[in-house]
This record gives structure tokens, sequence and C-alpha cells, in this order.
């Protein structure tokens, strides 16, 4: 059964909806300080790279560098002894529109897998979900387009907007998965989210303790790609 049909979201799922409610939009869409951040990656590198295209989950939100997931699934790539190099183009603020509107950028260099981070602003701001998943559908089908693995993450969209949009935008993830045959991890914040002991103030940006629920999760599904992408270099 995909994620959008299945009848209620799980409990995590479910607390971050409700948090959602009385939580502004300026504050889930401002920045906190540089823009992007990159993760021990040189732009004239020859190392297999993986890119994170993100918003503020991936820019590491109110966070130190190393706190961040990128900079944590390098860490597991180093204790691994495994010669990927990871690039944080997490944008605190962006939507699905900015990440398609960088990605050539983001994809320079010998670029192996790019995770997909991307759709929270939308959800937050009501953009339609069309919209979004035409964004992510260019973003996965120009990766691919260049032999790069893709590993798609999926998120929640706020209840303001109806049931209606909420299952739309869900739904809009394991839609875009299912078609293009990428890894796909159904809640980025699965576990986290809706939980004040692994969030920061806001109650919606993951907290250092809460990142490395995330950087496991991601790892999992990560883990089988990097077989794969070491096995054919």
């Amino acid at each position: 059964m995909t994620e959008g049909n299945r009848p209620a979201p799980r409990a995590s799922r479910r607390l971050f909806l409700a948090h959602l409610l009385g939580v502004t939009f300026a504050v889930a869409s401002a920045p906190a300080g540089p823009a992007a951040q990159t993760v021990t990656a040189s732009p004239k590198s020859t190392r297999p790279r993986i890119v994170f295209l993100g918003d503020s989950l991936t820019a590491g939100y109110g966070l130190a560098p190393h706190q961040s997931v990128p900079s944590l699934i390098q860490g597991r790539l180093s204790q691994a002894g495994l010669d990927f190099e990871v690039m944080n183009a997490g944008v605190s603020g962006d939507t699905s529109a900015g990440g398609l509107s960088r990605l050539q950028w983001s994809l320079d260099g010998a670029v192996k897998i790019l995770v997909v981070e991307l759709g929270a602003n939308d959800g937050l701001r009501g953009l339609p979900v069309g919209a979004m998943k035409a964004n992510l559908d260019t973003i996965i089908r120009r990766a691919q387009a260049r032999g790069i693995t893709v590993l798609l993450t999926g998120m929640e969209a706020p209840p303001n907007y109806g049931a209606a949009y909420t299952s739309e935008f869900r739904a809009a993830f394991a839609a875009l998965a299912a078609e293009h045959k990428v890894a796909f991890v159904p809640f980025y914040l699965e576990g986290v989210a809706g939980n004040a002991r692994l969030n920061i103030a806001d109650g919606i940006h993951p907290n250092a303790e809460g990142n490395r629920i995330v950087a496991q999760t991601i790892w999992r599904a990560l883990q089988p790609l990097l077989t794969q992408a070491a096995a054919a270099r």
C-alpha cells in the first residue's frame, strides 16, 4: 500500500500536524544564518559525491553545521570507510521551485546520489500540490538523466488547508517515488515530529538529538544505494 493510501498518519505525523496548526509561516521559513552550507565538498573534487538538496531541515536550522543531517551522514560514511563526500545544499525557506532553480549548480562534480528533501515550505504556504509535484518530477528526471541515483523524502502539509489538500500533498511524494522507481523515505521527520524533546523551540525543526534520529532514518535508506554506487565505480 502506498503512503498516500494509508488510512491515517502515524503518531509522529499526527502530532506534527496538530502542532502546525499553531505555527506561523514566518517562523517556519525564516533563514538561520548562511543560506547553504557545504560539508567536506570541494567544487573541483573528483571524489564521488552525495548531495542533499533541501530546505531548512537539510541546512540544519538553529544548529551548528556539524549537527546537520548531511554532516552526520558524512560522519557515518567516514566511520564505515566509504569514500564519498557529502554536500549540504540546504537553503532555509526554500520551496520545491527554489530547489529546482539551483539544481544545476547543486549537481556539479561527481554526484552519485541526490537526496531530495523539499516540499515542506510549499505545504506551509499552501502552494498548489500539482506545481510542487511537477518541480520534484523535474528534479528527479534531470538527476536520473545524468545517471544519478535519487533518494526522495516525503513531508506533511499543515491541516489548515483542509483534509483534501493534506491527503493530496502526502500522496504526491509516494506517487513520484513509484513512478520513477526511486528510493523513498515516506516521512523525513518520522519519530521526531511532534516530540518537544527532539525539536528546537519552534517545534518544527529537530534539535541535535532529533537530527541524529533523522540521520539514522536516512542512513537506513541510503545504505543500499551506497553499495550499488560503490559497485558501479
